[in-house]
């Protein structure tokens, strides 16, 4: 048994797979990565740019679509839900075999709809109509706007990964938030599943920046520190939340816990260890997603033991730490949350803009042979 099924199966955790290419499909790759022990995958805006705009093998969908009379972005739309679709049937037997735990794909929303409640939920029905699966997760960003959204999504019965949580305080209110859908939910709510994913290392990126710019031995010390902390915290937060009178209602009913998954564990600082974001948060009920690259990186040197909450006074006396040298946390989420958002819309209009510029030179080409 490798570590990646030792985290499942003596920890409770489920590695997924954060990528998603076409040419997985063709060699085989995505169903050596579940073999592996890979129990999910997700993707995003970004994700689809560079495996659309880094391979051929979209080209001729891509070309039949359009002529077929749709536009480049439905186009897109095209291509993304049949890798989806295809993803969706090799983890299928991860959903069975789990009773619906893993198994799961995940797909976002249109980035450009992160501010507006109606459309964001508009879209995210949409998705659930059209990649008509059990195993389907669809993205929804943890913005306020975002909120509501989440909220509906569950009422209806619809299973939904939160994603793009950066704060604590974010973090509750999406605890919240499907906890209240799930009250307003009919009848039974075994089908109804959901994660809520908070991005980790991109916090200790500007965190580090910040103390950085202290340059005190203090300062210093704490680096590389607040997003394990913030992602222990989190998991004290989990606890508290799927517990109790109110959870244990719902409970009855076959409610699911919503697992946080940890997402952007791939260390961005080379001092850093590449397996820093899993070895510091392993735990029961809760999901990492990983680069393949930080996935081998784990299934070669990672540390399988259970790490989320051994030292919860440590985690919280990382933040007192950090609110004391004047690190305003709330400041830090609510930038990476600006941040956050603009990439997957930047990365979204980028890939269009590419699509676009490809068919014209390829109307160019066309005039210039005829």
């Amino acid at each position: 048994m490798n570590r990646l099924q030792q985290l499942f199966t003596e920890q409770g955790q489920s590695p997924w797979l954060d990528n998603l290419r076409r040419d997985w499909f063709l060699n085989g790759e995505l169903e050596r990565w579940v073999d592996q022990g890979v129990r999910g995958l997700t993707s995003n805006p970004a994700i689809f740019t560079k495996a659309i705009l880094g391979s051929d093998a979209y080209d001729e969908q891509f070309w039949n679509t359009l002529n077929a009379g749709l536009s480049v972005e439905d186009a897109y739309w095209v291509m993304v839900t049949d890798d989806i679709l295809a993803a969706i049937k090799i983890l299928r037997p991860v959903y069975d075999q789990s009773a619906g735990l893993d198994g799961y794909v995940s797909v976002e929303v249109d980035p450009k709809l992160a501010r507006d409640t109606q459309r964001t939920t508009q879209a995210a029905r949409a998705l659930h109509q059209e990649i008509d699966a059990p195993n389907l997760y669809v993205k929804i960003p943890a913005t306020r706007e975002g909120l509501p959204s989440i909220q509906t999504m569950i009422a209806e019965h619809r299973s939904i990964n939160v994603t793009l949580i950066f704060s604590l305080q974010r973090y509750a209110e999406v605890m919240n938030a499907y906890i209240a859908g799930l009250e307003t939910a009919t009848g039974d709510l075994s089908d109804i599943s959901s994660v809520a994913s908070f991005f980790i290392s991109r916090l200790d990126s500007e965190v580090d920046k910040r103390l950085d710019r202290l340059g005190s031995p203090a300062a210093q010390a704490l680096k590389g520190k607040a997003a394990i902390a913030c992602g222990q915290i989190a998991y004290e937060m989990f606890l508290e939340t799927f517990s109790g009178p109110r959870w244990q209602a719902l409970a009855a009913r076959g409610a699911r816990a919503q697992r946080p998954l940890w997402a952007s564990t791939s260390t961005k600082d080379p001092a850093y260890p590449a397996t820093m974001y899993v070895d510091n948060l392993i735990g029961p009920n809760t999901v990492n997603t990983l680069p393949d690259s930080t996935a081998e990186a784990f299934a070669r040197q990672g540390v399988v033991t259970r790490t989320i909450d051994d030292d919860l006074p440590s985690a919280h006396a990382v933040l007192d730490q950090l609110a004391n040298l004047g690190i305003d946390l709330d400041d830090v989420t609510n930038q990476l949350e600006i941040e956050g958002l603009a990439a997957f819309e930047n990365s979204f209009v980028e890939l269009l803009d590419a699509l676009e510029t490809k068919v014209i030179k390829a109307k160019g080409c066309n005039r210039d042979h005829s």
